[in-house]
């Protein structure tokens, strides 16, 4: 994993398209412009990165979330299976400007959502809504894509932690990426380019073209070992097991919105959403 901070020096010392013109000729359709992707809306943590983040229906009264890593929990990584829901939490988050520089504390009342399994995220729910957040500071959350990523899209992954922002695309996805007892689905992996570090988890992945949020970034292969912590392997559908060393993942995050309300209240019960339930 693109560890915890913390947790990474003690491991250590262990060991678009536009519309086609209309003419007779075929052409290919102009690439979409490039948005503008800064630190506004990203928020530091103790030992990991993050985001303050919305729903393509999210309404702008409701409590604003901060989405980070699974493994970024404050009471430890969720275990195998595990699926963490309504946890009080009062974890604090640094809130960034557009520049890198901090404007805010946040401050988390729960734990709305937080799992390692299938997937490595954990959301929680702020004291206080986007509305009042863009009226004191200026700042909009990042929203979340409801649509999933594509190969060959042009990301960049921002880190709070570090106020560093990488510059990739990404590469292709994993059918299943296994590291140590834990195991993800549909994992992205990015090309070289983007070579993330410890403190760098739970960073959001943004597609450079629409400025949403497609995916959290969590691990990469450090020293070429096969499937163990901090060294994860690709695994085929077919059962092929291939390791990357040097190259970085995120987990997908297109699935999110739909098991959550306008309100931002967690609907794991909606019969579109797909993640794992407790």
């Amino acid at each position: 994993m693109n560890k915890p901070l913390l947790a990474a020096l003690s491991t250590l010392a262990i060991a678009g398209a536009g519309v086609a013109p209309a003419v007779a000729a075929p052409q290919a359709a102009p690439k979409a412009a490039a948005v503008t992707v800064d630190f506004a809306g990203i928020v530091s943590l103790s030992n990991c990165s993050g985001s303050v983040i919305r729903f393509p229906n999210s309404t702008d009264t409701a409590p604003a979330l901060v989405m980070t890593n699974g493994h970024c929990l404050e009471t430890g990584f969720p275990e195998p299976g595990e699926v963490i829901t309504g946890q009080s939490s009062s974890r604090t988050f640094g809130l960034l400007n557009s520049a890198g520089t901090k404007v805010a504390t946040l401050r988390a009342n729960q734990v709305v959502y937080s799992t390692m399994t299938d997937t490595d995220v954990t959301i929680y729910r702020t004291t206080t809504t986007y509305a009042a957040i863009k009226s004191a500071y200026g700042i909009s959350p990042l929203t979340v894509s409801a649509t999933h990523p594509t190969a060959g899209t042009a990301i960049k992954v921002v880190s709070g932690y570090w106020k560093t922002i990488y510059s990739c695309s990404i590469d292709g996805f994993v059918y299943r990426l296994k590291e140590g007892d834990w195991t993800w689905k549909d994992s992205v992996r990015y090309t070289s380019a983007c070579n993330t570090i410890g403190g760098t988890s739970g960073s959001p992945v943004i597609d450079t073209s629409t400025g949403q949020v497609v995916a959290v970034n969590n691990t990469g292969n450090e020293d070429g070992e096969t499937c163990t912590e901090n060294n994860p392997c690709e695994v085929s559908e077919n059962g092929t097991v291939t390791v990357r060393e040097g190259i970085n993942y995120a987990e997908e995050t297109y699935n999110i919105p739909a098991c959550f309300t306008s309100a931002n209240v967690l609907a794991l019960s909606a019969s579109t959403c797909t993640l794992p339930k407790p």
